[in-house]
């Protein structure tokens, strides 16, 4: 097709323009996501059933599946080698398998999806769940999500290259997969499409968004007969109306969650580098961070695994003051070191369980709300401080305990836990990792201004007897927003076109060049920093 063809073809005006770019293409993804959410909901299944055999086989010598907690174990001081022995295994598989399963998952998938054009190695696919399974069941002080998003990620990506797909279309199920396996693990499927909006797709389009949501909804449906009907975590009900005094305590909430936050993100970091400096191969990194699981499960058992009965405790009962600060300190450090020394393992759910410490010890001095009321409130906090994602911390924490009485109080929360990190820290615990790889992406979403202004806002006109335009030059039209001329001229090569009249097809009316696209720039810089007083008080008006 002549290039001149080609650019009227698609030449679109404001009559022809639409909300969304989707094709009916997504149908025959959205098809491919179904059936990723079945794939998933099996690998999250196998996932759990493997942490549970790993740590039965660890620490109780015994071949069961069921999801136990290691503190029960009658080891003894010989259970400092379990970690151990656990972390030297991934070390190995690290080394001689894939560099890409050390790590909490879900910086791995996300440079997989901006870097990688959702390209994720098969053997990723089985090492990362694997892994996993073996640190957490050895005691690691980890959740099992990050790897579930990035095993999930993994098969989808897999499913994806089978097929004649673009490099968007494998982001696409990539993140279809993470969001199938959170969903099906947590029986939260619309906190999982959230996370994937706000931590995974770097979109907001019909074309990526209605896939990945119908993979979360097919594994959540999946649940019901894999793994049971949620919540995960049911707690007593709670006040629908709280009051100034409540709403008072969350923003202290907030303000505390906020700052762990921070000391949380910087002391996983802190020990990555103090890692960073011993003079041995990383494979031994994990061993080390063993050494400090072992030593602290000994001083604190609850500390160890994934932590879900813990949680489950921290919502339903008032513990003690020792187990609370346990949790705090013990839990806190052996998950940062660890976590910093490479190995394999996620952060959410001891986030969750590190928040929820945070509000029973400070609920003494906070209005009497109802059991469980403060830890869920800072839960969500942490969580949403954190990673960076408020609006899943609010959904996540709802859809785990069914409890739609707390959303006021946990997005008051999760807000002021969110404005504190934003201002505190330039990046998130997850986005850190991949700065530290040499690349650099902003988790903020606004309009395109090359969208929303039109070639004839910013072209430069000329005489109406100019020389025709010869019939297979590439041109723009007045009419259409610039987006597509930057586009046609990334396509051709070309930063210099003439506008055309659309009623004529060889009649000049002026010119866009680069330069002028840049207007458009100018403008935002303007909306974002040119400060003035629009409208005058009656006394400070000047004759």
């Amino acid at each position: 097709m002549a290039k001149s063809a080609r650019s009227a073809k698609l030449h679109k005006g404001p009559e022809e323009l639409g909300d969304f770019t989707t094709t009916p293409r997504v149908l025959f993804l959205s098809l491919l996501a179904i059936g990723i959410g079945v794939v998933s909901s099996y690998v999250a299944l196998a996932l759990l059933r493997l942490i549970g055999l790993f740590t039965n086989l660890f620490y109780f010598h015994r071949w069961r599946t069921d999801l136990v907690s290691p503190a029960g174990n009658s080891l003894g001081g010989w259970a400092i080698l379990v970690p151990v022995g656990g972390a030297f295994i991934i070390g190995l598989m690290a080394r001689f398998g894939s560099e890409r399963i050390r790590g909490h998952g879900i910086p791995e998938a996300i440079e997989a999806i901006l870097m990688k054009g959702g390209r994720v190695e098969p053997r990723v696919a089985i090492l990362k769940p694997l892994s996993s399974a073996i640190s957490i069941g050895s005691g690691g002080p980890f959740g099992a999500e990050g790897p579930i998003i990035m095993t999930g990620g993994a098969f989808g990506s897999i499913i994806a290259q089978l097929f004649h797909l673009s490099g968007s279309e494998r982001k696409t199920l990539l993140v279809a997969g993470a969001a199938a396996g959170m969903s099906a693990t947590f029986a939260s499927p619309l906190a999982a499409v959230l996370l994937a909006v706000e931590l995974l797709l770097f979109e907001w389009k019909p074309r990526s968004f209605i896939p990945t949501a119908l993979a979360s909804v097919t594994a959540g449906a999946a649940r019901r007969y894999l793994l049971g009907l949620g919540p995960l975590f049911p707690v007593p009900e709670h006040p629908l109306y709280i009051g100034p005094s409540g709403l008072i305590g969350c923003v202290v909430i907030g303000v505390l969650a906020g700052g762990l936050s921070a000391l949380l993100t910087g002391a996983v970091y802190a020990s990555e580098d103090a890692f960073a400096k011993l003079p041995i191969h990383w494979m031994w990194w994990p061993v080390i961070g063993g050494v400090f699981i072992g030593v602290g499960g000994l001083i604190f058992p609850q500390a160890l695994g994934v932590g879900y009965d813990m949680i489950g405790q921290m919502l339903q009962h008032q513990l003690p003051l020792r187990m609370l600060v346990g949790i705090l300190l013990v839990k806190s450090a052996i998950w940062a070191i660890s976590l910093g020394s490479g190995t394999s393992g996620g952060v959410l759910a001891p986030l969750l369980m590190m928040g929820g410490a945070l509000g029973a010890v400070v609920s003494p001095v906070l209005p009497a709300e109802g059991t469980g009321f403060w830890p869920l409130v800072a839960m969500g906090a942490i969580l949403g401080g954190t990673m960076r994602s408020p609006f899943t911390g609010v959904v996540f924490m709802i859809e785990l305990t069914h409890d739609v009485n707390m959303v006021l109080p946990l997005l008051t929360a999760v807000l002021v836990a969110h404005a504190f990190t934003v201002l505190a820290l330039k990046r998130s615990i997850l986005t850190e990792k991949i700065s530290r790889r040499g690349y650099h992406l902003t988790r903020e979403y606004s309009p395109d201004p090359l969208e929303i202004l039109f070639v004839k806002e910013v072209m430069q006109t000329q005489e109406t007897d100019a020389t025709p335009v010869p019939a297979h030059e590439v041109v723009a039209y007045p009419d259409e927003p610039l987006r597509a001329v930057v586009y046609r001229m990334a396509e051709t090569g070309k930063t210099l076109l003439p506008v055309i009249d659309p009623a004529d097809s060889r009649r000049p009316i002026g010119s866009i060049s680069l330069n002028d696209l840049l207007h458009a720039r100018v403008r935002t810089l303007e909306e974002e920093h040119k400060r003035e007083r629009v409208l005058q008080w009656r006394g400070s008006r000047k004759d």
